[in-house]
């Protein structure tokens, strides 16, 4: 089963920076070597992405169409990468009202989707 990434959240990925996570290998195991997307994201889009943690999407369009995306919460194998504090931001509304946006620092694992089709 193919599950695309749901289009209301596309604005998460709009900032999107595609990195390699590395990590030296430990007795008996490989080197970590993966493509990803780094984002930082208000905690509130967090919070609305969270139910979609640890499954793979396709993205059906955008800068990263026909891409998959994985993103990274508890798995141990992925520790260094899981969210972050990305600050915070003051501001004032247009009605004079301040607030405060918390950002987290969230990995996506990238992965090339190749179609293939019947002889």
């Amino acid at each position: 089963m193919r599950r695309m990434w749901p289009e209301e959240f596309n604005a998460v990925l709009n900032e999107a920076e595609e990195v390699m996570l590395e990590s030296p290998a430990e007795a008996g195991e490989a080197p970590l070597h993966r493509k990803a997307l780094k984002a930082r994201i208000a905690m509130e889009d967090y919070e609305r992405i969270w139910p979609l943690a640890e499954m793979r999407f396709r993205l059906g369009e955008g800068q990263f169409a026909g891409r998959a995306i994985t993103l990274i919460t508890t798995n141990p194998h992925y520790h260094p990468w899981h969210p972050k504090d990305g600050g915070s931001l003051e501001s004032v509304s247009d009605s004079g009202r301040h607030y405060k946006t918390d950002y987290l620092v969230v990995h996506f694992l990238l992965d090339d989707v190749r179609e293939t089709s019947p002889a």
